[in-house]
Order: structure tokens, then C-alpha cells, then sequence
């Protein structure tokens, strides 16, 4: 424990050093027996820190040569000018119905699923789980779970939140079919038809999806590549609109990628509060943080019960067992009514096959080497972005998740480029599905869950030249 704190402060500090350009771009850095020497470490110490910053893509090994800091691979998408005032207004973006029919395609290569490859997962752990479960007890696993879900799961989610500073009761979690599940519950329980919900832009479109069927208005705050939610400009439109909730993800945002800071979350929480705003925050990848230290969430900061955390294991372990949970707070027995009233309860069998894994297997160890996989893919991608790319092009650089945002240059439309993509068989996702009104149509959005290798190279090759072809 003691030497994983030490490479870890050892690796942030060398983090900041390459942030604020001390350590730039192309410097070789101390060879291993020195940096032990100087910080009065061990050699392995110094090594699994270097293996840290080289896994978030920050430094490279060369051959028979050391350690060097990577150049960018691309720079980042520019911050939108200030972003236009729009009234609240329903969702307006047709392009939201057909993504369906594009996450339906088995036949493309997924450049296009926010989701981890099934090779990143414990696949074969979690099937025979699962196979344990139903020679133990068939019965049980095949009945319903009582509404809020099983104990024993709501214990284990707890106990994760407390390690990042969030104490959690068990009594107060709900058990839902995946994240989304517990997002459109929370809508529905706080939120009345022709209510003012506040999303971010760009965001996820099945937020936006969410906030659509259940006919609420919405205005967009922008969440700013490598920075995040912007909270003067949350303050600003709390003040000037009757915001009944702000859907939020805080920690890397799905399309951007960004990480918004924990002195901006406690401000974004704090103006909720002062106006009886109720926060839905969308916790879905706080533990894909490519550093491996979790982020807060929104939740961490809530002193008045305004908070409703929202997470799954569909990125950590499995989609297709759809699990996932509400932190109610002072809302939890509405939202569990609201669970009663909809699905009934979540699958048993899905829910005792998380606890029986979770009870025989390093939950933490899984979560190690499936953010190592994510840091090199992400990395990779735009390294290879960079070079195939038509000059212009900027991509986000994510701290953790599996989304990369792409700005295409100005004469390229995302919308074409997907078309052409996917008649290639390619499947990507053009950047107007990410906001109400179709905006950002000159970007893309990537998702990095495929492992690096031959046919991802060929594909992003592939769609760079499309790109190219579209420029003229």
C-alpha cells in the first residue's frame, strides 16, 4: 500500500511538471536509477510510476534511449464562442431517431459504442458466476428480487462510494436495468411534462433521448473540451430560468471527454441548491480515470440532499446484465416507487452474478488493467488521427471514459463523413447528435473501447482518407 502511494504522488507530481510545460515535449527524462537516486525511492517504485504517466500517453519508452515526453497527438477541439442564450424550448433534433437504427448494426467496426470491447471484461469470470449462481440456488435466481434490489449488492456500491468520499447509506440506493434506466426514473420522479431541465453541450444523446420522451424543455450549458461543466454559465442561466433538474456528467463527459474540477463541481452543486435545482448526475465513467485516482462525484459536495448519483457496471463489467443504481438521498423512497411502477425490479440473476463475482474476484485489479487498456487505445487513436487525418483536425485529449470528440476543419461536415464511413463499414457518429438543436456539425464522436490493432488502424486510415476526399 505504502509504495502505491509513493509512485502514485510520484507520478502527479511529475503529471503537473508536463501540464505547465516545466517537463515539454521531446525532453528525455531521468533514466530510472537516477529518478530512484533523487526522489529516494525504489527502482520498482520509480518504474511503476513511469508505467503510470506512459499509460496516460503523457511519457514514451524508446529503445536502448529512456524516457521521453510524448509530444500531443493532435491538438484540442477549440472552446465554442460564448455560447448563444436560447430560450427553453422542447428537443428539436430529428437525427436522434435514427442513431437507433446504427447501434443496431452488428457488421461495423465499433468505432461508434461507447461501450469496452468484451476481451477489456472479465467475461469469462462473470459467465461462470453466473453458472454458480444457478447450480446453488435456480430458484431464487430465476424469481424476483424484492423492488429496490438485493442487500448484498447495495452494500457493495455503498462501500465503493465511501472510498471516494462519499458516505453512502444502502437503504438509500435503488437497483436499476443500467444507467439510463435510473436517469429517465429520476426525470420522471422530479420532473413534470413541460418542465426546464438543464443538459450540457454537447452531451450523451440518450439524455437527450430521456429528456424528449418525457416532454421537457431544456437549456444547454457548455461543458468546455479539458475543462469541463462551466459553472459561471450554469449560475447564469439558474438565475435568468425556473430550472426544475440538471441532467450532469461530471466526470469525463460522453461525447467530450473532459473532467470538470472538484472546485467547479462544488460550485455547480452549490447554485443548484440556492435554486432548489435538483441535480441528476450521471456518474457512468468515474472509474475509468486512465490516472486511476476516482474522481468526485457531484454527490460528494451535497449538503442539502439535492443529489441524485446515478451509475452502472456496464462499463466496468458487462453491459448485457444491465445493472445499474440510484443514490435517492432524501428522493429514494419516490424513486423506488417510481422503479415499482416501471420494470418491478431489476433481474436477480444479473444481480446475484455481480455479488458472486464481486465476492471471488479483485474487483480493483479488472478495473486497473481495463483503464491501462482504454489510456493506450485513446492514445493510440489520435496519434494515428494526427497522421491520417486532414490538417486541421482536432481531437480531445481524455483524462479517463472512452470517448474522443473530434473537429473536423470547417469545410467537412461530420454528418458526411459518417455516411461515407459507414458504406465502408465503418460505424462512427456525427457530432449534431449531441446537442438539442443539431449543433456541432462539423465533428465527430470516436469511441476508444476497441483495442488497439490492425483493423482499428486501417479503419481510422480509412475514415481519414473519406475525410480528406470530403475536403476537396
Amino acid at each position: 500500500m505504502a509504495s502505491d502511494l509513493l509512485y502514485e504522488r510520484l507520478a502527479e507530481r511529475l503529471r503537473h511538471q508536463i501540464q505547465r510545460g516545466t517537463l515539454r515535449a521531446g525532453e528525455r527524462l531521468p533514466s530510472l536509477r537516477r529518478l530512484g537516486r533523487d526522489q529516494r525511492i525504489s527502482l520498482a517504485t520509480a518504474v511503476e510510476a513511469y508505467l503510470q504517466l506512459e499509460r496516460e500517453g503523457l511519457i514514451e519508452a524508446r529503445p536502448r534511449s529512456g524516457y521521453y515526453v510524448r509530444a500531443p497527438a493532435a491538438p484540442m477541439p477549440r472552446a465554442s464562442a460564448r455560447h448563444r442564450a436560447r430560450a427553453p424550448q422542447p428537443i428539436r433534433n430529428p437525427a436522434l431517431l435514427g442513431v437507433l437504427d446504427v447501434l443496431g448494426r452488428c457488421d461495423l467496426i465499433s468505432l461508434h459504442a461507447a461501450t469496452p470491447a468484451p476481451s477489456l471484461l472479465p467475461t469469462a469470470a462473470l459467465a461462470a458466476a453466473a453458472s454458480r449462481v444457478m447450480r446453488r440456488n435456480a430458484q431464487a435466481a430465476l424469481s424476483y428480487a424484492i423492488p429496490q434490489g438485493l442487500a448484498a449488492l447495495r452494500e457493495r456500491i455503498a462501500q465503493r462510494y465511501v472510498q471516494c468520499g462519499v458516505d453512502v447509506d444502502p437503504d438509500e440506493i435503488v437497483i436499476t436495468a443500467g444507467a439510463m434506466e435510473a436517469i429517465s426514473l429520476a426525470l420522471r420522479t422530479v420532473a413534470r411534462a413541460g418542465d426546464v431541465v438543464l443538459v450540457e453541450t454537447p452531451t450523451y444523446y440518450g439524455l437527450l433521448q430521456a429528456v424528449s420522451e418525457q416532454g421537457l424543455r431544456v437549456i444547454e450549458v457548455p461543458n468546455r473540451p479539458g475543462l469541463g461543466i462551466d459553472p459561471d454559465r450554469l449560475s447564469e442561466l439558474l438565475e435568468r430560468h425556473a430550472v426544475r433538474a440538471a441532467v450532469l456528467v461530471p466526470n469525463f463527459n460522453n461525447p467530450v471527454g473532459s473532467l470538470t474540477s472538484d472546485e467547479a463541481k462544488r460550485a455547480i452543486v452549490a447554485a443548484c441548491a440556492a435554486h432548489g435545482t435538483v441535480v441528476i448526475e450521471d456518474d457512468l465513467y468515474g472509474e475509468l480515470s486512465y490516472s486511476g485516482e476516482r474522481p468526485s462525484p457531484l454527490r460528494r459536495y451535497d449538503e442539502r440532499g439535492g443529489v441524485i448519483t446515478c451509475g452502472s457496471y456496464s462499463k466496468m463489467l458487462t453491459p448485457g446484465l444491465r445493472v445499474g443504481w440510484m443514490l435517492g438521498g432524501r428522493w429514494a423512497p419516490a424513486l423506488l416507487r417510481a422503479k415499482c411502477f416501471s420494470t418491478v425490479a431489476t433481474s436477480t440473476l444479473s444481480q446475484l452474478t455481480i455479488v458472486e463475482y464481486l465476492a471471488r474476484h479483485d474487483f480493483e485489479r479488472g478495473l486497473r488493467r481495463l483503464r491501462r487498456e482504454l489510456a493506450v487505445n485513446a492514445q493510440r487513436y489520435r496519434e494515428a488521427i494526427a497522421l491520417h487525418w486532414p490538417q486541421g483536425t482536432c481531437v480531445s485529449a481524455p483524462a479517463g471514459g472512452m470517448a474522443l470528440w473530434i473537429e473536423l476543419p470547417p469545410q467537412i461536415e461530420g454528418q458526411a463523413v459518417f455516411e461515407a464511413a459507414m458504406a465502408r463499414g465503418i460505424g462512427i457518429l456525427p457530432g449534431h447528435l449531441f446537442s438539442n438543436r443539431g449543433d456541432y456539425g462539423h465533428h465527430l464522436r470516436l469511441s476508444c473501447g476497441q483495442p488497439w490493432g490492425e483493423p482499428v488502424e486501417t479503419a481510422l486510415r480509412t475514415v481519414g482518407a473519406l475525410a480528406g476526399d470530403l475536403a476537396g
